[in-house]
């Protein structure tokens, strides 16, 4: 996902900025049902957390347990469920920002729908030199086809429009956009992208898949710091409401790194980013020979780097080892050559950067698998190489995920959102391998929970129930798609916590609520470990808390 497809916003009045009171004196937050993950990873309630003036945890704390002394203030948690922050493994912070200050078509269920509410957003934003947004979605339409630009130019012809696909590899434009940007018949598919052309003719249809979005994105007007900046609030505000205290940022910009980094000096950083470049030359003028330090009291750190094998399913741009059931002779697009992913992979590791390589397909999957088989040999030590989503995976090559001590990260609502797709895209018959949480744990891999927001809602409570269910918001399929792919409640849990943390060098820092670690946590209505799936999926968070300071309040 990049944020040029989010840009070029009218102007935009930074608002005052309201900074989390800092945690200066300790506290006690007292009569709460704790539920952690304890220092040997298992599941443990408690009933009040002891802070330190430096915002981390000095005690946790059972009933029996005397209470410290010298406490400057104590909370009354009124009985209420507090749980650790949940940690997002895998999203992308200014794409969240900008979808947040953009048209949002994820809601959208046809395409007439869809134009409709282009054409309402465009005449409430006339000033705006381009209408973007994202979140469309064909499949959803049941349109059997991607949409076209004379159907976009029908809700608006008189400016350039660009609308990103819910999956961030495809791109719709009308008519003025592809003026505007130089596209004619002329124009040909950069590697690893496709224009799509109108049936039976060199005519772009308005769609650009992958790279070929960059036909596009070259006219779009960057957006200004002062619209980064209130992005940055938005996400946040976003994120922290639905209980999220960090995140991997996955394909961090060098201007989202300064975006950052002035929001850490000046105070106002509040979510602890976890930032992956967004490529080997972003992560070397980001952080040069090695990674950065942790900034801001654990808040900031540029510690790997982002790398694209294949495109997403929805856009046939996942590589596949055969071709797609419902489109003969296409096996998607690999981004990177063999020799390209290796020499990247050795690049990031000879600075010790951590890669976390994007791998939808099942050709892209074995590639990266067994590019890290090759390499890591070379290159000992705890690396804790990433495959990001890893959603179609061959059987035969899932025992490679417990080697070399790799990472899944994957999204358990991409399952429910994909399902259907899946299966018209592959045949039920080739998804053994698909979004398989288990069994990839069961060979030994760590698993790291995200929602890969913008793509879909940063939601983590739809995400854990969609772990041990394997159904969607309205308990379909019954039983559960895939059951045997299940994952437990207490693994889900750690998978959006401790080893969310651990899959981006945090841990020892946040996401456990241990003596040491920094005390980011949440009240919720719910226990989470307790409440039925259908309950899970309407937790409502009540306060989040980073560092032992208020960063969100449902009250307020």
């Amino acid at each position: 996902m990049t944020t040029r497809a989010f840009t070029a916003l009218a102007a935009l009045a930074l608002p005052t900025l309201a900074l989390p009171a800092p945690a200066l004196a300790d506290q006690l937050v007292e009569n709460v049902e704790g539920v952690r993950i304890d220092e040997e990873g298992k599941v443990d309630r408690f009933n009040a957390l002891w802070i330190g003036d430096d915002g981390r945890i000095k005690g946790v704390l059972d009933r029996e347990d005397e209470r410290p002394t010298d406490i400057d203030f104590q909370i009354d948690g009124k009985g209420r469920t507090l749980i650790p922050g949940l940690i997002d493994a895998h999203l992308h912070v200014m794409g969240v920002g900008f979808g947040a200050l953009t048209l949002d078509l994820s809601d959208t269920t046809s395409l007439e729908e869809a134009l409709a509410k282009i054409a309402e957003f465009a005449r409430e934003n006339s000033s705006r030199p381009w209408i973007l947004g994202g979140g469309w979605n064909q499949e959803k339409w049941g349109l059997g086809r991607f949409p076209t630009a004379s159907e976009l130019d029908s809700a608006v012809a008189d400016k350039p429009v660009y609308l990103t696909r819910v999956d961030g590899h495809a791109g719709w434009a009308n008519s003025k956009a592809m003026e505007v940007a130089g596209v004619t018949e002329a124009s040909t598919s950069p590697p690893g992208g496709r224009i799509e052309r109108l049936e039976g003719s060199r005519a772009p249809s308005g769609v650009f898949v992958d790279a070929a979005e960059s036909l596009v994105y070259s006219a779009i007007p960057a957006p200004r710091p002062a619209e980064r900046d209130l992005a940055l609030i938005e996400a946040q505000k976003l994120l922290h409401s639905q209980g999220i205290t960090a995140a991997a940022d996955m394909g961090t910009t060098i201007e989202d790194w300064q975006t950052y980094r002035r929001a850490g000096d000046r105070g106002s950083l509040t979510l602890r980013i976890m930032a992956y470049a967004g490529g080997a030359e972003a992560m070397e003028i980001i952080a040069g020979s090695r990674p950065t330090p942790w900034l801001y009291d654990d808040k900031l750190r540029l510690g790997g780097v982002k790398l694209y094998l294949d495109g997403a399913l929805g856009s046939r741009g996942a590589w596949l080892k055969r071709p797609y059931a419902d489109d003969p002779g296409n096996i998607g697009l690999p981004l990177m050559t063999p020799a390209q992913l290796r020499n990247t992979l050795v690049r990031a590791a000879v600075g010790q950067f951590q890669p976390a390589v994007h791998a939808i397909g099942t050709a892209a999957n074995a590639e990266v698998l067994n590019a890290i088989g090759e390499i890591a040999e070379s290159y000992p030590g705890d690396r804790r190489w990433r495959i990001e989503h890893a959603q179609i995976v061959d059987v035969a090559d899932i025992p490679k995920f417990g080697e070399h001590g790799i990472i899944a990260s994957m999204q358990p609502v991409h399952q429910t959102s994909d399902r259907t797709m899946a299966e018209a895209r592959m045949g039920l018959d080739r998804l053994g391998g698909a979004y398989a949480w288990k069994s990839i744990a069961g060979v030994g891999a760590r698993l790291a929970f995200g929602s890969d927001a913008p793509v879909e809602l940063a939601d983590p409570f739809a995400g854990l129930a969609t772990a041990f269910t394997r159904t969607d918001a309205n308990g379909e399929p019954f039983g559960g798609w895939l059951p045997q792919e299940r994952v437990a409640r207490a693994d889900a849990l750690k998978a959006f916590t401790a080893d969310a943390a651990f899959a981006g060098f945090a841990d020892g820092r946040f996401g456990r609520l241990v003596v040491g670690e920094r005390a980011d946590f949440l009240f919720v209505d719910r226990d989470p470990m307790l409440a039925t799936p259908s309950e899970l999926r309407q937790t409502k968070v009540l306060e989040t808390w980073v560092g032992g300071s208020q960063v969100f309040s449902a009250k307020k």
